[in-house]
């Protein structure tokens, strides 16, 4: 699986559980951390653990482990790190406080139209 196909399963093991503000940023050209981040926003805490938790279990079924987490007892910030797909899941007063989607605006943002589920 490529890692466009990696965050695209990402997104759509998201948008499943009803996750807002989904965005898929292509970094490939500005950064060595990853080709691709998945920043999404859960309604509240437990949102943002089932969001973390689909994503670790649809990607896993693929055949994808993630090599490491970040923030799970966090009730605010979950990182789930693919190597080469980072995937953010925040609770909305996080993702505004940490504002990645400004952070990494030189990235290209991947219209996801015809990905997410009305």
């Amino acid at each position: 699986m490529t890692s466009y196909e990696t965050a695209l399963a990402a997104v759509k093991a998201i948008d499943g559980k009803k996750g807002l503000n989904i965005q898929l940023v292509e970094i490939r050209d500005i950064s060595v951390l990853a080709d691709y981040m998945v920043i999404a926003t859960g309604n509240s805490s437990t949102h943002v653990k089932a969001l973390a938790d689909e994503v670790e279990y649809q990607l896993d079924q693929a055949g994808i482990s993630v090599s490491h987490i970040e923030g799970y007892r966090s009730n605010t910030w979950i990182l789930l790190d693919y190597i080469d797909v980072i995937v953010h899941v925040f609770s909305e007063e996080a993702r505004e406080f940490y504002d990645l989607d400004r952070l990494w605006a030189d990235g290209k943002f991947v219209d996801l139209t015809n990905v997410l589920v009305d």
